[in-house]
């Protein structure tokens, strides 16, 4: 199929790109020309594991960009919209959609043939029927249903194996607003063998998604609150807690031949310094203003945001606890981005936690393998040294501060012994042993 994608970001160049390895003709829309420039370099301008040579297989024979929507539309069948819709606190922002629906119209009233227009951004329930459609028929002088399609498809990538994700998928959910528009969807993924399709409409897969990120928030927000309870009754360990929760049968089922399914939502069963990124934050935040907004309120997912909004807090009280005062001191931070696999710091637990080191007067030695050029940007050169590995970055530290599962810190200790150093560890994410350190802190403990 011919398949055009507006938005280059995180999730259309995802998708443009693993749409294209598996054969379909794709045309990357932005109206960022140094980013179409580099993705029509084989370049990706995002870090992401396996993107880049993908991009690289496959640029000029089934996908190149252009800043040209209208070029795109009329030489497309199908077209994707993947443009961000942040939230601004109260309402989530249509401005770049609707800017993106009024030149897709635009388009389409040139344009002869039948086409298919599927939403990927996430939006609140009721936006593609309610504010796309109309928007797409203002500006067509079409009529939705019978001169042009329209569905919406949301995705599942977590950053970092965003690739892994979207070629092989758990489930595909696919709203539409008539049997022809899911038709030609289905078309769309039929490239992807034994993968479970959901159909329904348009406002089902939308909720879809915002509740598939609420329960996982609502797991992370649950499990930091008993880790900072276990934490405060002292003589109990978190980790052993949630692990005597994961081996629930109903949690980690157990096989005929006795062997045990330790699924991934376990992952979310753990105490550590919070969540962030520009999913969890910004989707529970707008599921929460749009109950408010027809009047339901939502007090459980208020609670999940507040207890981690609070959460990086538990590091610093940790840091603190130790050292009443940190002014001067040298004190390594590992890990910057919200996640591993990722250089996305939107909504990361440590521009927070650097932010109060520095204003308490601490010295911040930091290391994170890909998230240092968006740190330069959040914090600047004052009381802060960037470093390149674990080793530099632990020189002389008096304490280290783990804020991200990087495989590379894993090796802590032994980096330590090979230094002979001792300085206090403070693990926000529980990935080290406690006892391979003399003086450890971790979350839930």
């Amino acid at each position: 199929m011919n398949i055009s994608i507006i938005g280059s970001g995180y999730v259309g160049l995802v998708s443009g790109v693993c749409l294209s390895s598996k054969g379909h003709n794709v045309i990357c829309v932005d109206n960022d020309q140094g980013k179409v420039d580099l993705i029509n370099s084989g370049i990706s301008p995002i870090h992401e594991l396996g993107l880049s040579d993908l991009l690289k297989k496959n640029i000029g024979v089934k996908i190149n960009a252009t800043t040209n929507l209208l070029e795109a539309v009329l030489n497309s069948s199908v077209s994707i919209v993947a443009v961000g819709t942040p939230f601004d606190g109260d309402l989530i922002d249509l401005s770049y959609i609707k800017q993106v629906c009024k030149e897709i119209g635009g388009a389409l009233k040139t344009k002869t043939d039948y086409h298919i227009v599927i939403v990927k951004s996430t939006v609140v329930p009721g936006t593609t029927d309610n504010v796309i459609i109309p928007l797409l028929e203002e500006y067509s002088e079409k009529i939705s249903g019978k001169d042009f399609g329209v569905g919406m498809n949301p995705e599942f990538l977590r950053e970092g194996v965003a690739v892994s994700d979207f070629m092989s998928p758990d489930r595909i959910i696919l709203g539409a607003i008539d049997e022809g528009t899911h038709n030609v969807m289905k078309q769309l993924y039929d490239v992807f063998k034994e993968v479970d399709i959901v159909l329904t409409n348009n406002k089902t897969a939308e909720m879809i998604k915002y509740t598939s990120n609420s329960l996982l928030a609502t797991l992370i927000s649950f499990s930091n609150e008993i880790g900072n309870l276990c934490a405060s009754l002292g003589s109990i360990d978190a980790v052993d807690v949630m692990k005597g929760v994961h081996l629930d049968k109903r949690v980690s089922p157990i096989l005929d031949d006795g062997s045990r399914i330790t699924p991934g939502i376990v992952s979310y069963m753990q105490s550590g310094c919070g969540f962030g990124g520009s999913c969890f934050p910004k989707d529970v935040s707008a599921l929460i203003s749009h109950g408010k907004n027809i009047k339901q309120p939502m007090d459980l997912l208020e609670s999940v945001m507040k207890i981690n909004r609070k959460q990086p807090n538990e590091m610093i009280s940790r840091l603190l606890k130790n050292y009443p005062n940190i002014n001067g001191m040298k004190i390594s931070i590992l890990g910057l981005s919200f996640k591993p696999g990722t250089a996305d710091m939107r909504e990361s637990p440590a521009i927070f936690i650097v932010k109060e080191i520095i204003r308490l007067g601490g010295k911040v030695h930091a290391y994170d393998p890909v998230a240092e050029v968006e740190a330069r940007k959040i914090f600047g050169i004052n009381n802060i040294s960037y470093y390149d590995s674990v080793e530099n970055a632990i020189q002389d530290a008096e304490v280290i501060m783990v804020l991200t599962s990087w495989p590379d810190i894993l090796n802590l200790h032994k980096i330590m012994r090979i230094l002979e150093i001792n300085p206090l560890v403070v693990d926000g994410r529980r990935i080290l042993s406690k006892d391979d350190f003399e003086r450890y802190e971790g979350i839930g403990i």
